[in-house]
């Protein structure tokens, strides 16, 4: 594909995603590079190296009670991936998303280190679900205007806990009676119920990348194959758009795309 025609199905995208809060690019990641990059996870996921997040620690619905009940070693993530391997930090400092990034912010783009910045696992047993949330619940941020990155290294379905969106929610303003104590989405209220039905659960090939806004409704179910899924996920802000100091999200250095 030439350069002009790249250009203009960056744009595409980018048009689509300012729509609906979301877009899926099909096949962005070469199998090849792909392959390297779930090796490496696998590799590292075998040997339980730290950092990690168990879904012990999280407790969602699913998830071992504590790191002593069975099942309590599960890993929910490996933590840092752009610490991790060369590989990982490669694709997330990429020319495809560098320019996506500049493309949407129209200025310079920075990875958050304190945010994603993970190889998501979730596994047959153990692996809980998510509820819906939007990720701004956590982030402390000058506006509520970053970008996900969700590289899918296995195929994703329903069958093995993909990814759920609500199209258009990240335009939608919310009360916060609309939120539990924990800050994810009632599931319990006609008003959410009814915007719950209009969700959407792409399905994505070894490869495909999804880009979904950080106000996006969104939620992931249960594996309920019987292979552990892979996914890389990072996050991106604007060069104007500061994390606040002394939050979680000012936490870590970030790393200019340049």
């Amino acid at each position: 594909m030439s350069d002009q025609n790249l250009l203009h199905s960056k744009k595409e995208q980018v048009h689509a995603f300012r729509e609906t809060g979301f877009v899926v690019v099909k096949g962005l990641v070469p199998d090849t590079r792909r392959q390297a990059i779930l090796d490496v996870a696998r590799q590292q996921l075998a040997q339980a190296a730290a950092p990690l997040q168990f879904e012990a620690n999280l407790r969602y619905p699913g998830a071992p009670d504590s790191k002593d009940a069975p099942g309590g070693h599960t890993v929910r993530r490996l933590l840092d991936a752009y610490g991790r391997d060369p590989l990982f930090a490669d694709w997330a400092t990429s020319a495809e998303i560098r320019g996506w990034m500049e493309l949407y912010f129209g200025e310079t783009a920075y990875l958050s280190r304190a945010h994603h910045n993970c190889v998501m696992t979730k596994h047959p047993a153990y692996g809980s679900l998510t509820g819906w949330h939007r990720d701004v619940r956590y982030w402390s941020f000058e506006r509520d205007d970053l970008v996900s990155v969700w590289l899918a290294l296995d195929n994703e379905a329903v069958d093995n806990g993909a990814l759920w969106f609500v199209p258009e929610s990240h335009k939608l303003a919310f009360t916060s009676e609309r939120f539990d104590e924990a800050k994810f989405f009632r599931a319990d209220t006609p008003e959410n119920t009814a915007l719950i039905h209009q969700a959407v659960s792409p399905e994505l090939e070894p490869g495909d990348v999804v880009f979904f806004h950080c106000n996006m409704l969104h939620s992931a179910g249960k594996n309920l194959s019987d292979q552990v899924k892979f996914s890389l996920v990072t996050t991106y802000r604007g060069a104007s758009n500061a994390p606040l100091p002394g939050t979680r999200s000012d936490s870590k250095p970030e790393i200019a795309l340049v």
